[in-house]
């Protein structure tokens, strides 16, 4: 569409006299373009110069489609040689500005826009300039080893685009942030250091080429001191050099920039894969509110700096770094991109206006809010290029002279400077009042009153690990007040305080944590719940605390999502990953914190003993889902793929029963099919047998081993055939073999809870038949009682009860009920695994008569309840007496008692009672 079709704004005033020398510039183009024309020419002698100089050019790019113009040009840049290119770039130069300026004057373009067209300049310069300068260091042959074809990808080396150049952001007046890289690996180690020095040159004049001001203007000043360690290093370095130096001494203000980073010229891909290796480092794997005591400090560094404090005035101020300006938006912008785009890749837009809108389409900035920074950004971007319109000047601040400020607020639209001023000093305020409570850290309050043992404790807390660093002490002195006075409103506060004294003993580092209590003071409720209620989970923390991160991703508290998305999710994680390594890391943290969720759920009620066991068995049943598969081709590497059939991972005992709490480990057996085949196929081959065998190891060594993430659970592979003395992996046929013709009783029992868990869905189907196969066949057998009644005696021999809170070991307990329950699956030859559906199988079959079957039901839900609890509180015996009030008080809302001696009296009950009906059955 022709330019003066879109033209949305009205012309800027101009002077009657000023219409002959538009007319002049514009020929015979539409009166609204000459309107245009001269008004710019009155507000801006820097573009009337341009038009004066690219008049010629100028009315053909006006009278039709600017895009088209602008594409033109650019293309017209391609085939210049390397001696015409700097004039060339500036001409270009000159023109992109002109259209840029006047499309944003009159409305033809939004400034994303005309901050486009700035950028996509600056890139076609700096990689023309680029890729023909290494091209003539290749034909002198100074860079070893490259021939032409290498200027094609400026032999390896790469120029980063930063700030708003990275972000398709350039200001009207802008200089560009580059940082220049090269591939080292391109080079043999002794060639390096001369392909150093030739692309060192071919950066030195690049900079030049751009920067330099001639009788033809420049094209863009050009900063190459964002680079690592700029006062020591040179204009170009490898990125080995740059990756050692982020990882070793990076600071917050880098991880920043680089959320903006954009390979822009060069060998692209190169600059990808370097980018790619720095996500650890711009992108923390934990939420990282440390960031924003970074971010407050630079804000006021800046300040400091450049004298940018006390009232908002509108004459003089700096729309970029003043107080509600540019900056604060982009900052608050980007912290807030630090804190959470870690855990989550949607929230890394390089643009400012696209990770507001990510952020708030995932909850960490309120949608109204977010809508109106976005406003306040744009309207102050579209001022600071009217600012710098005017001479070209790489400035910010507004003109102190009322003329000059009113020349601002005319080619802002608004005739009156008074009225545009209050309503711009109105919009500062409310930036810098929408931005100022997330950056700046409020004074600490007072210290609530403690009792004299209270006051012992918090005194030892300085010599803590936790609270080593002068910036660990500093947050936490603020947090201090507010903890203890949520720990004053817990049931008992000294026994809250010693537990969350045992929590901050065990934390090897403060600053992250203290960080994001203060900034999500929802948390500190949910550590005091947790200190004055479970212990154990509390220990937990201290060693894990990164799980906290979960509470702020935004789904914490949603709906249970099922193993099967559970599955998907990690699925995805592990792909991320990029190494096997990486991938078993990613598992155990992506475990911890959803136990972590299940485990608050339950002390919050959220969800009960019951639901928390399906949910634990989920989180176990998605780790084997998805880390097999893994395990596998890690494994496939070295020893080729599976041979035959492949195998199947059955779990078994709780985790077959889908009965887990928060201490559990695994049983688990691995079934294969060789269908024929000796060995496998691969560098090193392996006899079938021995394939799967070591696979199985390897698996037990991706659940079990120490990481530093801690390990995903402890395996027990006893429940295999023979036991520790069989093979941990074992063939199908040799199972069911073994089943039919040598297993025990117990065994027997144990198969009625094995369930596939992961592997091939095939062999599985055939393993479940199998095991439908053997049930029926033993179940009737005449010594499965006999055998029972023994094996029940040998346990209580070995295994007396513990404490007076035992629910598990003990005549009438848990595991009484699970072995009848088992045997009513046995007899029948009943598929069920599940407990409660093992129970109601003994009414239906006649096993047991109705009263009793419902008695054993009643007794198995509480003394459930009890074990979970246990194992929720406490790493140890239930000691209900010791852990005190909170933990009390949990237990009983959860087995439905009013005291502890109504909760003994029902223990005792209901144990007495399970354990006559075992006795009847088996003395029977």
């Amino acid at each position: 569409m022709p330019f003066a079709t879109r033209l949305t704004r009205a012309p800027l005033p101009f002077e009657p006299e000023r219409a002959e020398e538009a007319r002049a510039l514009s020929g015979d183009l539409a009166p609204e373009l000459r309107e245009l024309l001269a008004g710019t020419a009155g507000c801006s002698p820097y573009l009337k110069g341009l038009m004066e100089k690219e008049a010629d050019w100028l009315r053909p790019a006006l009278a039709g489609n600017p895009e088209a113009a602008l594409a033109e040009e650019f293309a017209r840049l391609g085939p210049v040689a390397l001696p015409d290119l700097p004039n060339e770039l500036r001409r270009a130069k000159r023109r992109v500005a002109l259209l840029a300026g006047l499309a944003d004057l009159g409305g033809v373009w939004c400034l994303e826009e005309v901050t486009g067209a700035l950028t996509r300049l600056a890139d076609l310069a700096v990689d023309l300039a680029l890729k023909r300068l290494v091209g003539e260091e290749i034909r002198r042959g100074k860079i070893p080893g490259a021939t032409e074809e290498d200027a094609e990808t400026a032999a390896g080396m790469v120029a980063l685009a930063m700030g708003k150049m990275g972000a398709g952001e350039l200001n009207y007046s802008s200089d560009i942030d580059l940082i220049c890289l090269f591939d080292e690996t391109r080079y043999d180690a002794i060639d390096q250091m001369e392909a150093r020095a030739a692309l060192i040159r071919a950066t030195r004049k690049m900079a030049g080429m751009l920067n330099d001001r001639t009788a033809e203007g420049y094209v863009f000043r050009t900063d190459l001191r964002l680079r690592p360690d700029a006062s020591v290093t040179p204009v170009c370095i490898s990125m080995g050099a740059a990756e050692l130096y982020y990882e070793s001494e990076g600071r917050t203000w880098e991880r920043a920039a680089y959320i903006k980073a954009r390979p822009c010229a060069g060998d692209i891909a190169a600059g990808e894969r370097f980018l790619g290796t720095l996500r650890p480092f711009v992108w923390r794997k934990h939420l990282d509110f440390a960031a924003i005591q970074d971010a407050h400090d630079m804000r006021l560094r800046i300040r400091e700096h450049k004298g940018l404090h006390g009232p908002i005035e509108v004459p003089g101020h700096n729309i970029k770094l003043g107080q509600g300006g540019i900056r604060e938006i982009e900052f608050f912008t980007q912290t807030r991109q630090l804190i959470a785009g870690g855990r989550d890749e949607s929230l890394r837009d390089r643009t400012t206006v696209g990770g507001m809108r990510a952020l708030a389409a995932k909850g960490w900035v309120p949608g109204d809010v977010a809508e109106e920074l976005i406003a306040h950004y744009r309207e102050h971007r579209e001022i600071e290029h009217r600012i710098q319109m005017v001479n070209d000047a790489q400035t910010q601040l507004l003109p102190t002279n009322e003329d000059a400020l009113a020349r601002i607020a005319a080619m802002m639209g608004e005739g009156n400077v008074a009225r545009w001023s209050e309503r711009l000093r109105a919009r500062l305020e409310r930036v810098e009042a929408l931005t100022n409570d997330f950056f700046a850290p409020d004074e600490a309050s007072e210290r609530p009153e403690l009792s004299e043992s209270a006051r012992q404790i918090v005194e030892g807390w300085s010599s803590y690990p936790a609270l080593r660093s002068e910036r660990a002490r500093t947050i936490f002195k603020r947090l201090e007040p507010e903890l203890l006075g949520r720990m004053a409103r817990a049931a008992n506060m000294d026994e809250a305080l010693t537990q969350f004294d045992g929590f901050l003993k065990g934390l090897p580092a403060g600053v992250q944590l203290f960080s994001l209590f203060e900034a999500s003071p929802q948390l500190i409720d949910l550590i005091v719940d947790i200190c004055a209620t479970a212990p154990g989970l509390a220990s937990y923390l201290s060693r894990n605390a990164g799980v906290l991160d979960a509470v702020l991703g935004g789904s914490f508290f949603s709906p249970w999502p099922g193993r099967d998305a559970l599955t998907v999710d990690l699925e995805r994680l592990l792909t991320q990953a990029g190494d096997y390594e990486a991938a078993l890391i990613a598992a155990r943290r992506w475990a911890k914190e959803w136990k972590f969720r299940v485990g608050v759920h339950h002390l919050r009620g959220l969800v009960d003993a019951s639901e928390a066991a399906g949910q634990y068995a989920d989180v176990a049943g998605a780790v084997l889902a998805a880390l097999w598969p893994a395990v596998q081709e890690e494994f496939a590497r070295r020893y080729g793929p599976c041979p035959g059939k492949g195998a199947v991972v059955l779990g078994m005992g709780s985790l077959g029963a889908e009965r887990l709490h928060a201490r559990s480990d695994l049983d688990l057996i691995v079934i294969y099919h060789p269908a024929g085949q000796d060995y496998s196929e691969g560098k090193k081959p392996l006899a079938t047998r021995a394939y799967y065998a070591k696979l199985t190891q390897a698996l037990i060594t991706a659940l079990s081993a120490q990481m530093p993430e801690g390990m995903l659970y402890e395996v027990d592979m006893r429940l295999r055939p023979s036991g520790r003395q069989g093979p941990v992996a074992t063939a199908l046929s040799s199972f069911a073999d073994y089943q039919m013709n040598e297993a025990w009783t117990w065994e027997h029992l144990a198969l009625t809870r094995a369930r596939p868990v992961a592997g091939c869905a095939d062999l599985a189907a055939e393993v479940e038949a199998i095991r439908l196969e053997v049930l029926a066949a033993k179940g009737k057998a005449e010594k499965v009682l006999p055998d029972l009644a023994e094996m029940r005696a040998r346990i209580f021999a070995a295994k007396p009860v513990k404490g007076r809170w035992e629910a598990k070991i003990g005549a009438g307990r848990l595991q009484d009920i699970e072995l009848l329950a088992q045997w009513f699956a046995l007899h029948e030859g009943a598929p069920a695994r599940r407990v409660e559906a093992q129970l109601r199988i003994g009414p239906r079959a006649g096993l047991v008569d109705k009263p009793t079957g419902e008695a054993l039901a009643s007794a198995y839900r509480f003394l459930w309840r009890l074990r979970a609890g246990e194992k929720l509180l406490s790493d140890d015996a239930l000691d209900l007496e010791a852990l005190g009030e909170g933990a009390t008080a949990f237990m009983l809302r959860e087995t439905g008692m009013e005291t502890l001696e109504a909760l003994s009296a029902r223990l005792e009950a209901a144990t007495a009672e399970v354990a006559a009906i075992v006795d009847r059955i088996l003395g029977g």
